[in-house]
């Protein structure tokens, strides 16, 4: 099963990790990608108590902010790599692609690529695909799919990222 959790409000990766928080108390097998992220965060410290939860980042430890660096689109490749390693393996359960969408607007992987790996998910391997900006033709290939709307949020006010919540 394919699922997508898209849009610009918050909460994209808090519901795949939530996700993957369900499916460890189930004994299920867990592998989380993370793309455009290589900066430490709590949630790291929380899955690492988790046998059955594997977590990797592929990104920079700086954020992408006009063009991408060639290393920041080799990162993203070698975690493609991997994802397709995970799945013709078959080790996994779940597997969670966060911020695939972002490294696929900012141009770090094709679409054509990402689309192969969905066709090749067994259907008993949960997919989870986030970000903004999910292409139509990924949407379309969902079988979930939501759309994560910002209506309110407190960066607007002046507000900074806290620890724990954000990161």
């Amino acid at each position: 099963m394919i699922q997508v959790y898209t849009g610009n409000g918050k909460g994209k990766t808090t519901a795949a990790l939530g996700l993957a928080l369900r499916a460890a108390g189930a004994g299920l097998r867990i592998y989380i990608c993370q793309f455009v992220k290589g900066r430490f965060c709590s949630e790291l410290r929380a899955l690492s108590k988790f046998k059955n939860i594997k977590c990797e980042q592929f990104g920079a430890a700086s954020f992408i902010k006009n063009c991408p660096a060639n290393k920041d689109i080799k990162l993203a490749n070698m975690g493609l790599a991997k994802i397709k390693k995970a799945i013709a393996g078959k080790k996994y359960d779940l597997i969670i692609l966060d911020e695939i969408n972002v490294a696929l607007q900012l141009g770090l992987l094709q679409l054509k690529d990402v689309m192969g790996v969905i066709k090749k998910t067994p259907r008993k391997t949960e997919l989870i695909l986030t970000g903004r900006d999910a292409p139509a033709q990924i949407l379309k290939a969902a079988d979930l799919a939501s759309d994560v709307k910002e209506l309110k949020h407190y960066f607007k006010r002046g507000l900074a990222a806290r620890r724990g919540i954000e990161f």
